[in-house]
C-alpha cells in the first residue's frame, strides 16, 4: 500500500513535469473521499471534484458491465474548453484525478507523466 510520502513524491513529479498543473488527488472510489491532495489553485475544490468524479467512474463501470465488456477500465480523459481532466484507475478501490490547464499542457504529456509515476 502506498504511503503519504509516496503520494506526495508523485504529486511533486506531476507539479514539476506537467505544464499547467492545477491539482491532483487520490480518491477512494466507494466513498468519493480524497486520501491525498495537491493543488496550485486555492479556488479549485479537489474534494468536490473528487467526489463527483467517483460517480463518473462508477457509472462508466456500470456501462461496461451492461455491455458485458470483459476488460478493465484503465483511465478516462475529459477535455474541457480550457482544461484537461485525467482519471487513472490505480486499483479496484482507488483512482487518481488530475486537472491541468490546456493552454500549458496537452493530453499526451498528462497521460505519459501520470502513467510514469502512478505505479509508485
Amino acid at each position: 500500500m502506498a504511503t503519504d510520502k509516496d503520494f506526495n513524491d508523485s504529486f511533486d513529479h506531476y507539479v514539476s513535469e506537467i505544464p499547467g498543473f492545477i491539482g491532483a488527488s487520490i480518491v477512494d472510489l466507494d466513498s468519493g473521499m480524497t486520501l491525498a491532495v495537491r493543488s496550485t489553485r486555492p479556488d479549485f475544490d479537489l474534494a468536490v471534484a473528487s467526489a463527483y468524479n467517483s460517480e463518473l467512474v462508477k457509472q462508466k463501470m456500470k456501462i461496461m458491465k451492461a455491455l458485458n465488456l470483459k476488460t478493465n477500465l484503465e483511465d478516462m480523459i475529459l477535455t474541457l474548453g480550457d482544461q484537461i481532466h485525467f482519471i487513472k484507475i490505480l486499483s479496484p478501490t482507488l483512482f487518481l484525478y488530475l486537472a491541468a490547464d490546456r493552454a500549458g499542457s496537452n493530453i499526451a504529456i498528462v497521460r505519459n507523466v501520470v502513467n510514469k509515476y502512478a505505479r509508485a
